[in-house]
C-alpha cells in the first residue's frame, strides 16, 4: 500500500515536495547536510529520488541509497548517474538484509514520519551500526507552525499526494528524541529548522557499549 501510494508520483516528486513543504525548507536542510562531518560506510533509508543522496554521497566513503519504491529507485539512478559511491537499490527499513554493525552512519531524510513502525526502523538502525555510529533524521513536522501554515500545508499536501497512508505522523522533537533514546542512541544534534514549514534535525550515536 505504502510502496503503490509514493510509486504514483515518481515523475514528479520533487516539484510536488517543492510545492508542499517550500523549497527554502529544502534548500535549509541541504545547507545543515553540507556542513556534516565525514562519515564512512552510509546507508540511506527512504531515498525516493535521490533528492540527498549526492550530498551525503560527497561526505561518504561509500553509501547505500534504498527505497521500497522501484518507480522511485529509477529517478534516482538517472540522478545519480555513474557515481562510483552510490549503490541505489530496494529495501525496507523496518527489515533489512544487512549484517549487524556493518555501517558507520544511516541516514533518513523525511521517512520516520510516514513509516508504519517508527520504532522497528529505529531498532534496525541501531542493529546495523556500528559502535559510536551515527544516525541522522531529517523529518518534516506541523510542529512549531502557526496554525493559518499549517492549515495551508495540509490543503497544499491534499492537492499534490492525496489522502495521505493512515500510519503518517507529525512527530514533535521530544518525541522523536525520547523514541531514539529508547532505542539505544545518545542524542548530539537536536533542533527544529524551517522559517514557515517546519522540520526536524536530530543526530544519534550508538553507544560504545550497546
Amino acid at each position: 500500500m505504502t510502496e503503490k501510494y509514493w510509486s504514483r508520483f515518481a515523475n514528479s516528486y520533487d516539484e510536488r515536495q517543492e510545492y508542499v513543504v517550500d523549497k527554502l525548507l529544502l534548500d535549509e536542510i541541504t545547507e545543515k547536510l553540507n556542513h556534516l562531518p565525514e562519515l564512512g560506510e552510509v546507508v540511506e533509508f527512504g531515498c525516493g529520488t535521490g533528492y540527498f543522496t549526492k550530498i551525503i554521497s560527497q561526505k561518504s566513503q561509500s553509501i547505500i541509497a534504498t527505497d521500497i519504491s522501484d518507480s522511485l529507485l529509477e529517478v534516482a539512478k538517472k540522478r545519480l548517474g555513474e557515481n562510483p559511491k552510490v549503490r541505489v537499490q530496494k529495501g525496507d527499513c523496518m527489515k533489512t538484509s544487512f549484517a549487524a554493525e556493518a555501517f558507520d552512519s544511516v541516514f533518513m531524510a523525511n521517512l520516520i514520519h510516514v513509516v508504519k513502525s517508527p520504532t522497528a526502523a529505529l531498532q534496525e538502525c541501531h542493529r546495523i551500526l556500528r559502535k559510536d555510529g551515527v544516525l541522522i533524521i531529517v523529518t518534516f513536522t506541523g510542529y512549531g507552525m502557526k496554525l493559518w501554515e499549517k492549515i495551508k500545508m495540509g490543503l497544499r499536501f491534499a492537492k499534490s499526494w492525496g489522502k495521505p497512508p493512515a500510519h503518517v505522523r507529525s512527530f514533535s522533537l521530544q518525541e522523536l528524541t525520547s523514541i531514539m533514546k529508547d532505542t539505544g542512541f545518545t542524542i548530539k544534534t537536536s533542533k527544529m529548522i524551517g522559517d514557515i514549514t517546519k522540520a526536524l534535525y536530530v543526530i544519534g550515536q550508538k553507544n560504545k557499549t550497546a
